[in-house]
């Protein structure tokens, strides 16, 4: 298990390492002037200065990125250019949103998509596997904006069931902030349960031709035991590295699902920075969020030590 661990934990700080060179060759290095960029191309000389001066575009490169990755080891994010005030706090202010909303959204698709991946690998090639197979290919063909689109009609519009976008806040009370998510967490979570259930009632058809579970099987097990005492638990691992990357997904990649509820979540200030040119802002977000796939990628692979202790060992990793 330590071996595990300490491979684990190399690969992971490599990982972040060269994700902060990515991104600081991609936004400062590669041709264009960052400050030029920010600025527009109408900007007087001496304000262009004045920011290139302020973002120690003067200095060498090498000096830059390590000032960075110090920054970012110290929690400083910099200041924001187009709201004035330190980005930590903007990536707080908008963190209280996403994260709750990806937490339900994962939720909710864990809930749908395993029940139903088991319902369908348990009836393989009966009418409930046809069922779920076509629900699942609709999940990943329907876009989410749309499907978005398609809930505020119905729920908000037609029934007013719902509100149809905007946040009032965690202060205004459980019930109003939780109402206000609902339709944006079911956007989110439908097609992610899709994708979900195929790769659940695959990983478990595989286990179930398996030769233990012939021997089981042999030995008088029913299809109810063989399911959930022997095959189960085997075909996890492709389901939770799914759910992982799912859930990486979810927490950064909200930008269309953000807009479209007009929510003020994480991906909704990415829009906004983009658009605003606020290239300190983006940077800064960007490895943030390439950091919590990797952290999450981390914990996932702890996860199959505790699901296959034969990864404990620290061989076939």
């Amino acid at each position: 298990m330590r071996i595990f661990l300490i491979k684990r934990i190399f690969t992971l700080l490599l990982t972040l390492l060269v994700a902060t060179l990515v991104v600081f060759v991609v936004l400062e290095i590669l041709p264009g002037d960052p400050a030029a960029v920010m600025l527009g191309i109408n900007a007087e000389a001496d304000t262009l200065n004045a920011l290139q001066e302020q973002l120690g575009l003067n200095r060498p490169a090498w000096v830059r990125y390590l000032q960075w990755v110090a920054d970012l080891a110290t929690g400083n994010l910099g200041i924001s250019y187009t709201y004035d005030v330190p980005v930590s706090e903007l990536i707080l202010s908008r963190i209280t949103l996403s994260f709750p909303l990806a937490l339900l959204a994962m939720t909710l698709s864990t809930l749908i998509a395993i029940p139903m991946g088991i319902m369908a690998a348990s009836h393989h090639n009966k009418p409930v596997d046809f069922f779920v197979m076509s629900f699942s290919q609709m999940g990943i063909a329907i876009p989410n904006f749309w499907f978005a689109m398609l809930l505020t009609l119905v729920f908000s519009v037609t029934f007013r069931l719902l509100p149809a976008g905007g946040f009032p806040g965690w202060d205004a009370g459980i019930v109003p902030a939780f109402k206000s998510l609902v339709l944006p967490t079911i956007a989110l979570a439908l097609p992610q349960a899709a994708i979900l259930t195929r790769v659940t009632r695959s990983a478990l058809l595989e286990v179930l031709n398996e030769d233990f579970i012939r021997t089981a099987r042999a030995k008088g097990v029913n299809n109810q035991g063989t399911l959930w005492k022997h095959a189960l638990g085997n075909a996890l691992i492709p389901v939770v590295t799914i759910m992982g990357l799912q859930f990486s997904f979810l927490l950064a990649g909200t930008i269309i699902i953000e807009n479209v509820f007009y929510l003020p979540g994480i991906g909704r200030l990415i829009f906004q920075a983009v658009s605003q040119r606020d290239l300190i802002v983006v940077k800064n977000l960007v490895i943030l969020l390439a950091g919590a796939v990797i952290l999450i990628n981390f914990m996932v692979d702890l996860l199959y030590a505790v699901i296959d202790p034969r990864l404990r060992g620290g061989e076939n990793v």
